[in-house]
């Protein structure tokens, strides 16, 4: 069986095949990147380089040739551009022949409001209709996510949102790569969606564990909007970054992330990391 994942030298990427390798053999792994230069250490171990591009269809279809299972990890960019290499993937898939497709998709999808989560209906959406059997990967939130804020916590600044009091199922990224990889090495999850989310958390909340791990205090600051925006502003973040952000904040206030589910353990076969470990980790303690 030949198990392929695409942006293999990324965060997600690369932490999904470095778990990949505790069961399978390189031979049986195959990663398709844009640059495969990039990949020298995998093609090192054996594994099967191959390079994709997702603005290069063309490269899609033979990387993916002789493929049983692909983990098809969401790009980067704007919306429209997300869409358009996502449907380009699944084009690609279903001429090679793809046995079975994982996405990396966001919790409760078809409802969630925040901006991002466009791209994942209609990438659902899409593999949905090429009629090859999946399985929908809805991350909630990376932990690595908050490493600004953990990082300036860090520096003695306060730890500043505008989410009020709603949660998020924050997880690290690891453990988020682990449960795709047992997916892709696992039976029966196929046309499965899974909800994959940790403990369900405030920012006060995540803000303690952070200043746990600091052994201080951190001031906790809960503003609007409008002071949101001026406070990343002032950090040097440009215009557009800070009106996604802001979007962001709007949508986790409302709810977007409050997406309770104990899948992601039970994919895991153990407990999620302790949120410590990661916070830790973001520090290089």
């Amino acid at each position: 069986m030949k198990i392929l994942v695409t942006g293999a030298t990324g965060h997600l990427g690369s932490l999904v095949v470095e778990a990949l390798l505790q069961t399978v053999s390189a031979g049986d792994l195959a990663v398709s990147v844009r640059n495969p230069e990039k990949a020298e250490a995998l093609r090192a171990q054996g594994v099967d380089v191959r390079h994709g591009d997702f603005d290069q269809p063309e490269t899609l279809e033979k990387a993916f040739a002789g493929v049983d299972r692909l983990l098809l990890i969401s790009t980067d960019g704007d919306n429209e551009t997300r869409i358009r290499q996502h449907q380009a993937a699944v084009d690609a898939a279903k001429k090679a022949s793809v046995g079975f497709i994982a996405y990396t998709s966001v919790v409760n999808a078809e409802k969630n409001t925040l901006s991002l989560a466009e791209v994942h209906r209609a990438t659902e959406q899409a593999i949905r209709e090429s009629g090859i059997p999946y399985s929908f990967l809805r991350n909630n939130w990376y932990l690595e996510n908050e490493a600004g804020s953990v990082q300036a916590a860090s520096q003695g600044a306060p730890w500043v949102h505008a989410t009020n009091a709603s949660q998020v199922g924050w997880a690290t990224r690891s453990d988020y790569a682990h449960a795709a990889a047992a997916v892709l090495t696992g039976e029966g999850h196929e046309n499965s969606v899974y909800e994959l989310s940790g403990k369900l958390r405030t920012q006060a909340e995540l803000a303690a564990i952070v200043g746990e791990v600091l052994g201080q205090d951190i001031n906790v600051k809960n503003v609007d909007d409008a002071a949101y925006a001026d406070i990343m502003k002032s950090a040097g973040l440009p215009d557009f970054v800070v009106s996604m952000l802001v979007d962001m904040q709007s949508a986790i206030r409302e709810g977007a992330l409050a997406v309770e589910s104990d899948t992601l353990e039970k994919l895991l076969g153990r407990p999620a990391q302790p949120l410590s470990e990661g916070v830790k980790a973001i520090l290089g303690k």
